[in-house]
């Protein structure tokens, strides 16, 4: 494209063609709802050891146990975060009928939040609103466990079996859900279009889904502020912010759905 509103107007005609379009999200989605990338910083590893949070380390240290519901306390400001226009431009698009799923990184729950329909929101990595226990299974709201605990002096237990208190996020070393990573696969698999917003393409499996919708023949767009390994063989790539850039296509949609009416 000529200019980044050439692209814009690109990409705006490609999800008006489009019947099956799957949005990818990492965290460079959720940056303008003031969520900082785990690994910025500022970010959640610049606080805790990333080694304390293996799976393995967490089932058999209570001293692990304590630093996950302290790493949970220091989470309020990702709970109730906001969606921004990123999220709510997918929204919008999914309520028009151009969106077939949405595949995510992140464990904000932010698509949720902005009006998606949960059942097409497939999260790669869990997400940070919930806890569940390992022996029993039943599940919690974490705010709930947070509260009903007095601020997590001690490490809470399941209320009905006594058993480990996990969150529902992935853990170093845990295994990615399988039927949600079956389910993306597939959707990725059999789309027309393949938008990645803000990730950077380098943690995997998640990061082969791109790779699935490339080489089954969609249109692959790539909306990220730094480079990625896919941008070489992607149709389109729109370096900058996810809310921005969304909400301008946004506009274009608009613009171009009126003219036609």
């Amino acid at each position: 494209m000529a200019d980044n509103n050439d692209s814009i107007k690109y990409l705006a005609d490609l999800i008006l063609r489009t019947q099956k379009t799957v949005f990818f999200t990492g965290a460079g989605a959720s940056t303008e709802s003031g969520i900082p990338d785990f690994r910025s910083p500022g970010g959640i590893w610049s606080r805790f050891d990333p080694d304390d949070f293996t799976l393995d380390q967490f089932l058999r240290s209570h001293e692990s146990r304590k630093k996950q519901w302290q790493f949970l306390l220091g989470t309020s400001s990702i709970r109730v975060a906001r969606p921004n226009a990123s999220h709510l431009a997918i929204a919008e698009l999914e309520r028009m009928g151009r969106v077939d799923c949405i595949i995510t990184q992140n464990i904000d729950g932010l698509h949720q939040k902005a009006g998606s329909n949960p059942d097409r929101v497939y999260e790669l990595h869990g997400n940070l609103a919930w806890v569940r226990c390992l022996k029993c299974r039943q599940r919690y709201q974490t705010d709930w466990v947070i509260e009903r605990n007095d601020g997590l002096k001690e490490v809470p237990d399941c209320e009905y079996c006594g058993g480990i208190l996990k969150p529902e996020v992935i853990f170093f070393g845990e295994m990615l859900p399988k039927k949600t990573l079956e389910s993306a696969a597939y959707r990725s698999c059999h789309c027309e279009l393949f938008i990645v917003i803000g990730s950077s393409l380098v943690v995997y499996p998640a990061a082969l889904m791109p790779e699935y919708a490339k080489a089954s023949g969609a249109k692959l767009v790539i909306i990220n502020m730094a480079k990625t390994p896919c941008d070489g063989w992607a149709d389109l790539v729109i370096n900058g912010q996810a809310g921005d850039t969304m909400a301008k296509v946004m506009g274009e949609i608009r613009v171009s759905m009126e003219d036609r009416c």
